[in-house]
Parts: structure tokens; C-alpha cells; sequence
């Protein structure tokens, strides 16, 4: 690792509004204290929690905004609403869309990726439009105008809860509306539903898209045409079909890239520059996932933090898997191994970290749940595990 730095307070400019700049900012204060100067550069000024948009088209929930303004505000950082448009690792600043420039001691990039739809022919969750097309397909269902709905994953899609989600969704919005004529199908290229999580989470997920009605298709590269999806020499034909869009990397010029992503070792240190870290879906990380990115930029911290001079010792990032998949009912909460981390897959119909937040984190769900119900984050029942927690086992397992 790099010496620490004798210049204090470093300066310090994370780029990004979403769940990895976040967290990094607030591990960062909680790490290092005083012995840093943040700078918080985000594109929008509201950090939106969006696991949740699965949920508002079925009036179940909502993407919740906060303020990145008083988010830095708390935690001592300045807050810059603007985007990052290039970053200079010799002059060591970087350079916003207004034309400003942010000099830095160290620097964190999780400016995150961007959406790409893929199927021309299909709703693409997440893509404009799309929740107008949404609510408009149950409308159809309801009326009788569709019978036929297929969830596809596309092929290159590490990361397919959320149309998991969907699917269950839809089936208890359709059977709980009293329509028993319409038929799911649920094709992906996962061999096993959600099997990215270990055998007993995607039985667990198997049998509930069975409970539900929904047809299971793995194994399947699925081509979507315009009256229905090629699967594997089979041809469905349907109504509607629902998908996910891909991430494409953010490309950022004077950053290293792979097809787009930031290369990143352990610690989150780009490739080649010293004192420039990136972090979350911007990186070349295979699984984009906004607890994967949390812990991920926690590790990216701790190391700034070690070299600004703080009594830290860095750890390696080395992830868990968790997911809590919403079903329009009791939500299944899912834990398994990522890579090498040794970690047991588990399911459970009950909260398997604390705070019980969709992302989970270490720094940032507290301080959310904090703002929003200080009483409810006291509230611990015996059975969950604090994020903390599994990363310190895991951390006597390296």
C-alpha cells in the first residue's frame, strides 16, 4: 500500500450520486475524520433509492429521493451538482460539465454505468417510457386485451432479480384481480432460478414462480421477434414481454477501460494510477448490484483512508451476495457466495442483515434508516445479522 500522505486535510473528491459514492463518503468521514476534505460531485441533486421502482406501477412502494446537498451537508463535504467529463491523473483534477475543475489528493470515480435496452420488442424496465408501458399492460391484462406475458433476461445480464421481481409481481397482481386465463413464462440463460445465489436461494425462488404459475425457462439465450421469443428451438408466442436493460460502461476519459469499465484491483485502486480508486457498476466488476457496490467502495475507503493517514487496515474487497426479492407479499430474503468469498448460501422469509433495507450496506442504510425512523432502526429483532457483522466472519475466514 501506498505511504500515507503528509498534506492534511486531503482533498478528496468521490464522483457519483448513487449507492457506492454514498457509502464511500460516509465510511470515509467515519474512517478518516478530519484528516480529509470531501468533495461530493453528482449529475442530479437527489440520491434516489430505486430498488423500489419494481414496486410503483403495483401502487407498492416508490423510489424514495434524497437530498445529495444535506446527505453531504451531514457528513462535513461540499457538494458539487455537475458531471464528471474528464479526469487528468497527472495534473490530479478533474473536470465537470460546466467546465470547472476539481483539483484532488485522492480520487473515487463511481459515477455508476449506463442502461442499454436490448430487445426492440419488449418493455424495457427501467428505460423512458416504461412505466407508462407497464401500467399500460396491466390495464390489458385486467380488461382481457393480453393473456400471454414473457419475462426474458437478456443474455449478457448478470444481475436479474429485479424481472424476478417483476414476474411475481404481475402473477399475484393478476390472480388476486380474480383473471385465471393468462399464462407467464419466465425464460433467462440462468440454469436455475437466480442461481447466482447458491442452491437453497433459487429453490426457494423456483418453488415460488412455481406457486405463482409462472412457466420457468432456463438455459436459454432468448431472441425476442416481434410476435413472441425464440428459446432454445422453441417458439413462444405472447402478448407482452418484459426485460431489463444491460450496463454499459461509462468509458471516462483519462480513466483506463475495459469495453467501457474502469479496471479496479482489490482495494478499488485503478489500473496504473496511484491515488485514483473507482467503485460500484462503473467498474469492471462482473455482477452490477447496489450491495456489491456498497461493499465495494468500502473497501475503496478504507484504502484512502490508510493513505491519508488514518489507523485503518484496509481490506480487500470480498463479496456477499444479498438480495431481498419483493413479491407483492412477504419478501424472501437471499444470501450466498460471490467468487471465492466463503460464505454459505441461505434463504429465509426473514430479514438476514440489519438495518432489513433492499441495499444492504454498512454505512449508508443505517444513516437512511436513521433519517427516517431512528425508533425502527433500534428495533433489531434477534434473528437478523448486521452487515457489520458477516463482514467481520468473514473477514477471520481470509
Amino acid at each position: 500500500m501506498t505511504q500515507p500522505l503528509s498534506s492534511l486535510p486531503a482533498r478528496v473528491v468521490i464522483a457519483g450520486g448513487g449507492v457506492a459514492a454514498l457509502e464511500a463518503l460516509i465510511a470515509l468521514r467515519e474512517l478518516a475524520g478530519d484528516r480529509v476534505r470531501l468533495t461530493l460531485l453528482a449529475p442530479e441533486p437527489d440520491f434516489v433509492y430505486r430498488p423500489l421502482a419494481v414496486a410503483e406501477p403495483f401502487c407498492l412502494g416508490h423510489a424514495a429521493h434524497h437530498p445529495l446537498a444535506e446527505i453531504a451537508n451531514d457528513f462535513g463535504a461540499e457538494f458539487v451538482c455537475g458531471t464528471l467529463e474528464k479526469v487528468d491523473p497527472v495534473r490530479r483534477n478533474v473536470t465537470t460539465s460546466d467546465g470547472a475543475t476539481l483539483s484532488f489528493d485522492s480520487l473515487l470515480v463511481a459515477v455508476g454505468a449506463r442502461s442499454m435496452p436490448v430487445h426492440r420488442h419488449a418493455i424495457t424496465f427501467g428505460a423512458d417510457g416504461a412505466p407508462e408501458a407497464l401500467a399500460g399492460l396491466l390495464a390489458d391484462l385486467e380488461e382481457g386485451y393480453a393473456h400471454r406475458v414473457a419475462f426474458v433476461v437478456p443474455s449478457s445480464l448478470a444481475w436479474s432479480l429485479p424481472l424476478y421481481e417483476l414476474a411475481i409481481i404481475t402473477a399475484r397482481h393478476v390472480w388476486g384481480a380474480g383473471i385465471d386465463d393468462v399464462h407467464l413464462t419466465f425464460v433467462t440463460p440462468e440454469a436455475r432460478p437466480l442461481e447466482l445465489f447458491g442452491a437453497e436461494p433459487s429453490a426457494m425462488v423456483a418453488a415460488l414462480l412455481a406457486e405463482e404459475g409462472i412457466e420457468f425457462i432456463g438455459s436459454v439465450a432468448a431472441d425476442v421477434v416481434h410476435n413472441g421469443v425464440d428459446a432454445g428451438g422453441r417458439h413462444i408466442e405472447v402478448d407482452r414481454i418484459l426485460t431489463l436493460p444491460v450496463p454499459v460502461g461509462p468509458a471516462v476519459p483519462g480513466l483506463p477501460d475495459t469495453d467501457g469499465f474502469i479496471p479496479v484491483d482489490e482495494h478499488g485502486v485503478v489500473e496504473g494510477l496511484e491515488g485514483v480508486y473507482a467503485a460500484g457498476d462503473a467498474t469492471d466488476s462482473p455482477i452490477k448490484q447496489g450491495g456489491l457496490a456498497g461493499q465495494q467502495a468500502v473497501a475503496a475507503a478504507e484504502a484512502i483512508a490508510a493513505r491519508h493517514g488514518a489507523d485503518v487496515d484496509p481490506q480487500p474487497y470480498r463479496p456477499v451476495l444479498r438480495g431481498m426479492l419483493l413479491t407483492g407479499g412477504s419478501g424472501r430474503w437471499l444470501r450466498g457466495p460471490t467468487g471465492d468469498t466463503p460464505t454459505e448460501a441461505h434463504a429465509s422469509m426473514h430479514a438476514l442483515w440489519w438495518p432489513p433495507t433492499k441495499i444492504a450496506t454498512r454505512y449508508l442504510a443505517p444513516y437512511l434508516m436513521g433519517r427516517d425512523d431512528a425508533a425502527y432502526l433500534r428495533s433489531q429483532p434477534r434473528e437478523a445479522h448486521a452487515v457489520e457483522r458477516d463482514l467481520e466472519i468473514l473477514g477471520r475466514a481470509r
